[in-house]
């Protein structure tokens, strides 16, 4: 299949991917809008059929040695058109425009910091098999919780904690002066998760007040840079211990549920155990990540 071309993002392609990322038909549209805004300096295409019975989102980034890697960060195909070879074809055009942008390497994983998904989650079997088919070894496997909302914790514990910060203190709010939090997260961090806190629909922080202190942020929270979902999330070492990521993890999932809802995804998790304790968060969603070289 050669036309396949690279196409703008409009309602068919947001209409593509409702229709075949069955396990995500709600938000599907909001990712692909999310993907159609990247950071500035990414590097990034969409390529369709003519008919747009398919699509695939591609981008470029770097692997820790600093080599640009190459992403496919979606892949839709219509399921009345499915069985077609348009899937391999979509893969097969954005590996081309991968390689005339210097990667070297493909990836099924996640583009941090603007991404729909760590990997291919493995419900989505056929585009597993497919990667499989095409020669992509698993390298990695990522995990997401999923937390019910309004959260469900201890009411006693989070009022300790309350009072633990207070007398330590500290306070939390949401940002009103949203660059100063963004840089804390960039000296802190890294600048993807400063890009993350920076598009966030909801950015709660922790400071500390005092003569000596005054001002200082300790940590933050952050929901909504990937649509729906919650993180990332930080604290500073010398604050830790004292009960603040909780706290903010908390106010942001609150403000989740007064927004409408009824759960979400905290994304590429790590500490399964702080999560399932401070808000009975579950481990839910498995992602395989994906990559073969592009020779």
């Amino acid at each position: 299949m050669t036309d396949i071309a690279p196409v703008a993002v409009d309602g068919r392609v947001a209409d593509v991917a409702a229709a075949a990322l069955w396990a995500d038909a709600a938000d599907a549209p909001l990712v692909v809008r999310r993907l159609a805004a990247p950071p500035p300096e990414r590097r990034w295409t969409v390529l369709s059929t003519p008919g747009r019975e398919g699509v695939v989102f591609a981008s470029l980034g770097a692997d820790g040695a600093g080599h640009v890697t190459g992403h496919v960060d979606l892949i839709a195909v219509d399921p009345a058109a499915q069985g077609r070879g348009i899937g391999r074809a979509l893969v097969g055009a954005a590996e081309e425009w991968m390689r005339a942008h210097g990667a070297a390497e493909s990836r099924f994983a996640g583009n941090p910091p603007c991404y729909a998904w760590p990997g291919i989650d493995v419900r989505y079997t056929p585009a597993a098999c497919l990667a499989e088919r095409l020669g992509y070894e698993q390298y990695r496997v990522a995990w997401n919780m999923t937390a019910g909302l309004p959260a469900r914790y201890d009411e006693a514990e989070h009022e300790a904690d309350l009072v633990k910060l207070a007398a330590a203190g500290v306070t939390v709010a949401a940002a009103a002066d949203r660059a100063r939090i963004v840089a804390f997260v960039r000296e802190q961090w890294n600048d993807k998760w400063a890009w993350e806190a920076e598009q966030a629909s909801g950015l709660h922080y922790a400071s500390r007040d005092g003569a000596e202190r005054d001002g200082e942020i300790l940590g933050f929270a952050a929901w909504g840079a990937r649509p729906l979902w919650f993180g990332p999330m930080g604290t500073a070492e010398a604050a830790r211990g004292l009960g603040v990521g909780r706290v903010l993890l908390r106010r942001c999932l609150a403000e989740q549920a007064a927004a409408g809802q009824t759960s979400t995804q905290i994304g590429w998790v790590g500490p399964l155990r702080f999560y399932s304790r401070a808000v009975g968060a579950r481990a839910e969603r498995v992602f395989w990540l994906y990559r073969r070289p592009l020779d």
